[in-house]
């Protein structure tokens, strides 16, 4: 079973890794044979309601799989030892199907050329930079499930991951989801749709912060309280803070890892 379980990772990790790569081509425009403002164009109000139906099924997956009385159910179903690797194929299943039926929407909020552009482009490029690195920092392979079927397979226990406030993480609680939205946001072509796109996940993206945080408040009491109080949520601080968090507590701060 262990090598069963190393392989649903292995797998769930690779379709992710295409579906990351292929969104970066899909929100920037380039590339990818479906962009976000590149398929059949149909009225306004059909396309909105589509692209937020869309949105609200990974929003409810990705937020409902994430708190802990799911987990607690969900794992009397699954081996625990899985349990990360089917959050992330059922995310990246539903983002994948999210880019497939993404409805363009026809007009333009704003369209930059010349050096304004290439600004643009270069944060744009720094947003997905930001996203990647910051998985490093709090265990990249632990978060999508590569190191819990990997510890399975080896027979050994699973530990939480040691993590302390390096790097981003002292100036900022949630840089990923702050890589994310400069990468939303930062495009020198800034469609209705992908203003609609913009919009909607900025707000799940806060959405997500409160509940996440909320469970943590719940779970970690005056200890991850210190470390909020220490650290901003999503615009960095100038100088890095020296919270008090646990190593754990710091490590759940980011609620992409949910």
């Amino acid at each position: 079973m262990g090598a069963i379980a190393f392989l649903y990772g292995v797998v769930s990790y690779a379709i992710f890794l295409v579906v990351f790569l292929y969104a970066i081509g899909f929100v920037g425009g380039f590339l990818v044979p479906k962009t976000i403002d590149t398929g059949s164009y149909d009225s306004a109000l059909v396309a909105l309601v589509v692209d937020a139906l869309l949105l609200g099924l990974f929003a409810v997956q990705h937020s409902v799989m994430a708190r802990p009385g799911f987990k607690r159910w969900w794992t009397q179903v699954v081996p625990r030892s899985v349990e990360r690797s089917t959050y992330v194929l059922a995310a990246s299943l539903i983002l994948a199907a999210l880019f497939w039926q993404w409805r363009p929407i026809e007009g333009t909020l704003w369209r930059v050329e010349g050096a304004g552009a290439a600004v643009l482009w270069a944060l744009y490029a720094a947003g997905w930079v930001i996203v990647l690195l910051a998985t490093f920092m709090i265990n990249h392979f632990d978060l999508f499930g590569l190191r819990q079927v990997y510890l399975r397979l080896t027979g050994s226990a699973y530990t939480n991951v040691d993590f302390k406030t390096v790097a981003f993480y002292k100036f900022v609680r949630h840089p990923i989801m702050l890589g994310f939205l400069i990468a939303f946001w930062a495009t020198p072509h800034m469609t209705l749709g992908h203003l609609v796109f913009a919009i909607a996940t900025t707000g799940y993206i806060f959405i997500g912060i409160f509940l996440e945080e909320r469970d943590l408040a719940a779970a970690h009491g005056e200890s991850f309280a210190r470390y909020r109080a220490a650290v901003p949520m999503i615009v960095p601080r100038l100088s890095p803070a020296q919270p008090s968090a646990s190593a754990a507590e710091a490590d759940d701060a980011e609620p992409a890892r949910r």
